[in-house]
């Protein structure tokens, strides 16, 4: 029988709540943009949010499987993604004060994931 990591299970799982995120806000924009005003527009708009729970519960389920080494690379990267993701917002901040068009909040999650991937990278090359 085939025996493979929890990293490699972890990834499908983490797949699969992507999948239920795409699919439930495919839903969710369309339902809204075919009865924006209905009383139901609150619920539908944050449904895409329970597939991100469970996103969020297999990724720290996944750091408590995670050897000290893993979780020390863990640790460093998210302290990265934290300190970058609060200086470019500060300083993109104090840019809308002279012009620059307000950012949707939305892209601030999707900001700090890209930047947990880099300090991930950087932080794990340490440790090569």
């Amino acid at each position: 029988m085939l025996k493979f990591h929890r990293n490699f299970w972890n990834f499908f799982e983490l797949l699969g709540y992507f999948l239920a995120y795409a699919i439930v806000l495919t839903i969710s924009l369309s339902f809204l943009k075919g009865y924006p005003e209905s009383s139901w527009r609150i619920p539908f708009t944050l449904a895409p949010v329970i597939p991100i729970a469970f996103m969020m519960i297999a990724v720290i389920r996944g750091v408590r499987q995670m050897d000290e080494m893993h979780r020390q690379i863990q640790l460093e990267a998210l302290v990265f993604a934290f300190c970058t993701a609060v200086l470019l917002s500060i300083s993109y901040g104090f840019l809308e004060n002279v012009g620059f068009p307000s950012i949707n909040w939305i892209w601030c999650g999707f900001g700090m994931i890209g930047l947990w991937g880099i300090g991930g990278t950087i932080a794990s090359m340490r440790y090569r």
